[in-house]
């Protein structure tokens, strides 16, 4: 499988200056493409976070850590069951690294802008922050989410989906979202791994999991849940135990769970 480097794809690493090559080089690398047909997405996970709500177009969801001691043992629940809110038109299938014909016939698939949380399973590869010291402790690489930096949602751009600085010399998008919000949604972020190897233009971008807005209140197409929440989740990730996440209906998922060995 290619390999991607977290936050930054290596190509672009002599562009964006020693203190964001500082951040590339503590960080490792994942696989992030599509599992092949027999073979657990979870195949190596470690550590898991379930988000399940009770259909497509639903914005509540609950979430549950999970981990294990290896590949072939039985995952065990870690930590308590956390609300959080989805995209304001609820699921869509995402680009993760589970298998595309997992998607049947109807159901909904994400896109650019349509307000749905990317369903299927999904590395989480590095986080954010606007004081990342506040993460201390964390295993995760952790990015500062600074004024400069930006996640390119423009799908024209060849920095499509890609967290960058601002004031690169070539920049070519019209559009792209602040990392540095003034309403405090990115004081800590996880970034989730969802059409990344390589981006496909229009299926989807800058899918974290973030700060809520307030309870309940849906998003543009993140997860969102309470500030202590995650930074307890961000505290308890370690890159060692390739920590995925598996995002879904609830009947989707039971249609899943014994072939994919989900808990």
């Amino acid at each position: 499988m290619l390999r991607y480097g977290l936050l930054f794809p290596v190509r672009r690493f002599k562009k964006v200056g020693m203190a964001l090559g500082t951040a590339l080089f503590f960080c490792c690398t994942f696989s992030v493409g599509v599992s092949q047909a027999g073979v657990s997405p979870l195949e190596g996970a470690r550590q898991l976070v379930t988000v399940l709500a009770d259909g497509w177009n639903k914005v509540p969801a609950v979430l549950q850590r999970y981990e294990r001691d290896g590949e072939t043992s039985p995952w065990k629940a870690a930590g308590k069951r956390v609300p959080v809110s989805l995209g304001r038109s609820g699921l869509g299938w995402g680009i993760g690294v589970h298998p595309k014909d997992a998607m049947l016939p109807g159901e909904p698939e994400k896109r650019e802008g349509d307000g749905r949380a990317p369903a299927g399973v999904f590395e989480l590869v590095s986080c954010f922050a606007y004081a990342p010291e506040e993460l201390a402790g964390t295993a995760m690489p952790v990015l500062r989410a600074d004024s400069e930096l930006v996640c390119v949602d423009d799908a024209s751009s060849r920095y499509y989906n890609e967290v960058f600085p601002r004031n690169v010399p070539d920049k070519d998008w019209n559009s792209a979202e602040d990392m540095l919000r003034k309403d405090g949604l990115y004081r800590y972020g996880v970034v989730v791994a969802h059409n990344m190897n390589p981006p496909l233009p229009g299926a989807g971008s800058c899918i974290f999991l973030h700060v809520e807005r307030s309870p309940g209140a849906p998003t543009a197409g993140c997860t969102a849940m309470k500030q202590n929440a995650l930074k307890e989740l961000i505290l308890w990730l370690d890159p060692a135990a390739k920590p995925m996440m598996a995002q879904f209906p609830k009947d989707v998922y039971e249609r899943l769970r014994k072939e994919w060995r989900m808990p």
